[in-house]
């Protein structure tokens, strides 16, 4: 099935008719995915500066509203409305695999990403030109590849071809139906990422007994704790839960956080067991390589390549990966 590319609008216009549309649009200046507004959208782009992960996990998120009065009370802020997200990257819905195993498995669900991920519809965006900071094939992923999608467009040229992968996916289908030509089309599976790392299965093992090698110095001493690699990571889902009254009402909110500040693991009584950089550093590499691979069998970091682009040191983890391969135990 495919639909050409001048009914992309009519396309649109019928998966916001009844749900919240987020495509590839720019906000301030900024890259991300906002709501569609009946406008064109950029289907040219490699992938938005920051994520979509902020659809499922909103950068300030209210959790609880309270009142202190004499009729106490606590209720938790609910969100059902359904939302699309049209136009992810394979890196990206990768991403959210990683979010649903930390948010949804392991005997816990969180509530509020779990409200927002059964009411979510991702339809993906095969690659066709990977950026030069992309290398999601050698995390194990795919430019063209999504799985967990429900639904995969391939740029065809002068149409989009429609793979549908889930009832959330059939649905869209037959939204669809009246755009659509109903004839078989190829799936490309031929793009490639250009940057490549020597990312192996033995990779994150090798890491669990470097905890204390050299090379952490050599990586700490570029970071400037800036934390643009984990605001800008599609998989990074640290958050801080604070709060704000106005007399006897008010809210309990979370936020995103990050590892590499010095007050995320600061205890009550002052010690810090991350007191440098090079701790800081340390965790996040072996979270993303290690960890998080240890606890759910993946690795978290996806290749999208927007630590690399962004980060201001010229801090790159494709590197530090070819380095840590080479190391001799």
């Amino acid at each position: 099935m495919f639909f050409a590319k001048e009914d992309i609008n009519e396309a649109l216009r019928l998966l916001a008719a009844d749900a919240m549309l987020f495509v590839p649009g720019e906000f301030f200046g900024v890259s991300r995915f906002v709501p569609w507004d009946s406008g064109g959208i950029d289907t040219e782009y490699t992938n938005t500066q920051l994520p979509p992960k902020d659809v499922l996990f909103p950068n300030t998120e209210k959790m609880y509203s309270f009142n202190l009065g004499a009729d106490a009370s606590v209720s938790e802020v609910t969100d059902s409305k359904k939302q699309i997200i049209f136009g992810i990257r394979p890196c990206d819905m990768n991403a959210v695999e990683c979010m649903d195993k930390v948010f949804l498995e392991k005997g816990y669900a969180d509530t509020f990403y779990a409200r927002k991920r059964e009411n979510a519809v991702f339809i993906a965006l095969a690659c066709t030109a990977p950026a030069k900071t992309c290398f999601c094939d050698s995390m194990g992923g795919s430019p063209t590849k999504a799985p967990a999608a429900d639904l995969v467009l391939v740029d065809n040229g002068g149409s989009y071809g429609v793979f549908s992968q889930s009832e959330k996916g059939e649905a869209i289908v037959g939204l669809w139906d009246g755009i659509l030509t109903k004839e078989e089309v190829a799936e490309e599976n031929s793009v490639v990422c250009t940057l490549k790392t020597k990312m192996s299965e033995k990779l994150p093992g090798k890491l669990a007994g470097m905890f204390e090698h050299p090379i952490w110095d050599e990586v700490g001493r570029a970071c400037i704790g800036c934390a643009t690699c984990t605001y800008s990571c599609p998989t990074c889902y640290c958050f801080d839960i604070g709060s704000d009254s106005y007399g006897n009402e008010g809210v309990t909110f979370r936020c995103w956080d990050s590892c590499m500040f010095s007050d995320y693991t600061r205890m009550a009584g002052g010690h810090n067991p991350r007191p440098a950089k090079k701790e800081r550093v340390r965790n996040r590499y072996m979270h993303k390589l290690s960890y998080f691979n240890e606890r759910y069998g993946k690795t978290l970091c996806v290749g999208c390549g927007r630590c690399v682009l962004k980060c201001p040191s010229n801090m790159d983890i494709t590197e530090f990966i070819d380095k840590a391969a080479e190391v001799a135990l």
